[in-house]
């Protein structure tokens, strides 16, 4: 796809340690995914990810801050 083409990534659960530190690289400079079979992907710069979770607490430090955090409270949304 082209750059000038955005792809948006989500991820809709909770943060678990074994695949998420995996996905630093991506969230970095880098960008970029190695599998566990050592295969690479590069992700360009129109390329982004959200991580809609209930909470942070399986997260790295590493993790949390190369992410933008955006909470919202249950108390605040009208969800009908």
């Amino acid at each position: 796809e082209t750059l000038e083409q955005h792809s948006w990534i989500i991820c809709d659960g909770d943060v678990d340690p074994e695949w998420i530190e995996s996905l630093n690289s991506v969230l970095d400079d880098n960008r970029l995914l190695t599998l566990p079979s050592g295969e690479r992907i590069q992700f360009g710069p129109n390329v982004n990810f959200i991580f809609e979770c209930h909470d942070l607490k399986f997260a790295s430090p590493a993790t949390v801050s190369r992410a933008g955090m955006i909470f919202l409270s249950d108390e605040n949304i009208d969800i009908q």
